[in-house]
């Protein structure tokens, strides 16, 4: 058990992992601060933590445990307010989608703290942001990936997994490069795609009456169109190496696919859609794991 979590950012992440560690009796008092008063007192309200603080720096005060859960574009001011708050003992994680800027963010931000930094990523989220839909049940079930960095202390490591794993998450480790490669194909380029699409339909004439007629397919495809923007901006910018790349790679398939229509090759169309159908039937979630706006 910790005796105090530090928690920036009183969003939906964040929110949901302070209900989380008190609904499994995993720390004993939360500190939070937002940027928003407004949002740091709503979370007091909703109990999602027990004392609002009036800084970043005073809210890990004291703190064995710290969770920075603000988009990954203010991830290195969050860690240059917080440095020196941070003890020997205190466990510093973020919850960003990309890796690799937010660790060069912490070797400049948290400086000779760095080795108290477990970099994770919770692959959970929701389409809605606010710590009014927090809950506790966010986590279980969904993987959460760690991007231990060569500075990190191992018994760090070993406590934020065992934490997230409390909470009901599946744990693994990768390298960060990995990851950011991985998620820019699996996560960040849908939301790209999504948005665009959405943007292209409404950039219409006639968008407005399209939507009318759209039905569950529409829907189920673009779902994540609905996300935070400021957070999907960082995401999008921060990644945008690897979000390009797999763009182009998008681009060389669906191109592929528009010289086969063009074609008119009905047997070459054919396959190529059932090809991804069999990709696509093979692949399934856990059952335990709800949809994401991940």
């Amino acid at each position: 058990m910790f005796d105090q979590l530090g928690l920036i950012g009183c969003g939906l992440i964040g929110g949901s992992f302070a209900l989380a560690l008190k609904q499994a009796r995993l720390v004993k008092r939360v500190v939070g601060y937002s940027k928003s008063p407004s949002t740091t007192e709503r979370a007091r309200q909703l109990g999602v933590i027990d004392v609002a603080a009036p800084s970043a720096l005073l809210a890990v005060s004291g703190a064995d445990l710290v969770l920075v859960a603000v988009p990954v574009g203010a991830c290195e001011a969050t860690f240059r307010a917080i440095r020196h708050g941070i003890g020997e003992r205190t466990l510093v994680m973020d919850v960003g989608s990309t890796k690799g800027s937010v660790i060069e963010a912490a070797e400049r931000g948290l400086q000779q703290k760095l080795a108290s930094f477990v970099p994770a990523h919770p692959i959970a989220g929701k389409e809605v942001s606010g710590v009014e839909h927090a809950e506790a049940g966010l986590f279980k079930g969904r993987q959460v990936v760690l991007t231990p960095i060569q500075a990190t202390r191992r018994t760090h490591v070993d406590r934020a997994a065992q934490l997230w794993a409390g909470i009901g998450a599946r744990v693994l480790q990768m390298d960060h490069e990995a990851h950011d490669a991985a998620f820019a194909g699996v996560s960040h380029l849908p939301h790209l795609l999504a948005f665009a699409f959405i943007d292209a339909i409404a950039a219409r004439s006639d968008g407005k009456h399209m939507l009318g007629l759209a039905g569950t397919g529409f829907r189920d495809f673009t779902r994540i169109a609905a996300s935070d923007p400021a957070v999907w901006r960082d995401i999008l910018l921060s990644n945008r190496e690897q979000v390009l790349l797999q763009s182009q790679a998008f681009r060389k398939a669906l191109m592929q696919m528009e010289a086969l229509i063009a074609a008119d090759d009905s047997p070459g169309l054919e396959q190529a859609i059932a090809a991804a159908s069999r990709v696509r039937a093979a692949w399934t979630l856990p059952a335990d794991q709800p949809p994401s706006a991940e």
